[in-house]
């Protein structure tokens, strides 16, 4: 270890420098779940580094079960999938740390960390990016009016909830109709508190039925098609919320909380701060079947990828990158002059959203997409390159914003590595 005058910290501090052979930043499901499987292999010293004071991402605080059946096959909670992971990590003999920020790049496989221990510089020989992803708060959707207290996203719900056990309301309005929205309504009801409604501007739901017909039917809360907050109201605490239906009604509703929940973006600023191609439709690192991004060495899985697929998929996709690590460390190749992949509108992105024609396919041998809109007579996907068709693939059932949409990747050895982008177009009946 090394210790030097830091250039980028306080006048007078010291910036301890080390080396690792793997260095993971996320501590959530796909980041422990990569450097599990990596340092059981021998990748050599794995460190996981996360902002975080406790390691597990956000199933550590989303106390409802459905965790890992699509991975360890057996119903968990949230907090007990996290410390599965967690603990396999330590276990195979990674060093998890929590409570350590990263601030910055310092070379191309080189990042600045801060702590309660002080400055470091860590550099590896591969670095794994798994900062997942966030619900875009209030400030962000461009929500009108007052600054009251009441108002949350689901994560910052179910942590006021469950890990610091404080009272957050009477009565309250969820904004979003997807998976996580329910969710936040499950953490509302079992917190004692009333649901006011539920509002979405799609024309429905975006979860399962079951979920929908439960919070219709048992817990009787409202589900308002077509509907945008417009308005926040209220001083000190938040005493309402206006209401835009599409055909320009307007209505304010009387609630104490407002959670706004999903609307997920990627964790990307480090991706930014170190100049890594981003993926126009994700908005997270461009990256190609085997998880590499544009800068060698580094690989990016999880969430940060696809704002937001379940954390089983996130924890399998840390899995399956320690091989292309493992390689990496072994012979130094990294790819360049792969091929985009992009989407057209109603389709919103694709990932991953690189390809080698000769290269592997990518898990599960899929695409994940994601559409802006719905696209109820959406029939087939149509996967092109410069004109000529690679593939088509007819479509069970429309497709709705927020819901996990696949096409095939049947098509990758079909494509020309020296033409152009490949794209894939939604086609109606």
């Amino acid at each position: 270890m090394n210790a030097t005058a830091d250039n980028g910290g306080p006048p007078g501090a010291v910036r301890r420098e080390r080396s690792v052979d793997v260095l993971v930043v996320g501590a959530g499901p796909a980041g422990l779940a990569a450097a599990a499987r990596l340092a059981a292999a021998g990748a050599g010293t794995v460190e996981v580094v996360d902002r975080e004071e406790q390691a597990g991402g956000i199933p550590r605080h989303c106390y409802h079960a459905g965790f890992g059946l699509r991975d360890l096959r057996r119903p968990m909670s949230g907090p007990a999938y996290a410390r599965h992971w967690s603990d396999t990590a330590a276990g195979a003999g990674a060093l998890v740390r929590t409570g350590v920020s990263v601030t910055g790049w310092a070379g191309p496989l080189t990042v600045d960390t801060t702590s309660r221990d002080g400055l470091e510089r860590l550099t590896a020989g591969a670095v794994v990016l798994a900062t997942g992803a966030r619900e875009r708060p209030r400030a962000a959707r461009l929500v009108p009016g007052t600054r009251p207290a009441g108002v949350f996203t689901t994560g910052e719900l179910q942590q006021a909830v469950h890990l610091h056990h404080q009272p957050v309301g009477g009565r309250a309005v969820v904004v979003g109709a997807e998976p996580v929205s329910y969710s936040a309504v499950r953490t509302l009801r079992g917190a004692g508190v009333e649901i006011a409604a539920m509002v979405t501007d799609q024309p429905r739901h975006q979860s399962s039925w079951a979920a929908g017909a439960g919070a219709r039917l048992h817990r009787r809360v409202p589900l308002l098609t077509g509907t945008t907050v417009t308005e926040l109201f209220g001083r000190v605490r938040l005493t309402g919320v206006a209401l835009r239906h599409t055909d320009g009604r307007t209505v304010t509703l009387g609630c104490d909380t407002v959670v706004f929940t999903g609307d997920w973006i990627p964790e990307h600023e480090l991706v930014r701060l170190g100049g890594i191609t981003l993926d126009r439709g994700t908005r997270g690192p461009a990256v190609d079947t085997v998880f590499r991004t544009g800068a060698a060495g580094v690989f990016a899985v999880g969430n940060l990828l696809h704002a937001v697929e379940p954390a089983g998929t996130a924890a399998r996709e840390g899995r399956l990158v320690a091989g292309p690590v493992l390689r990496y460390l072994s012979d130094g190749r990294w790819p360049d002059g792969q091929l985009a992949v992009e989407v057209d509108a109603p389709l919103r992105w694709v990932a991953p959203n690189r390809i080698d024609p000769r290269g592997p396919r990518p898990p599960l041998g899929r695409f994940a997409l994601r559409t802006a809109r719905p696209a109820g007579r959406l029939s087939a996907l149509v996967v092109s390159q410069d004109g000529r068709v690679l593939h088509r693939e007819r479509l069970r059932r429309g497709a709705l914003p927020n819901r996990p949409l696949y096409v095939s990747a049947d098509w990758i050895d079909r494509a020309d590595p020296g033409g152009g982008p490949v794209v894939i177009t939604g086609q109606g009946d």
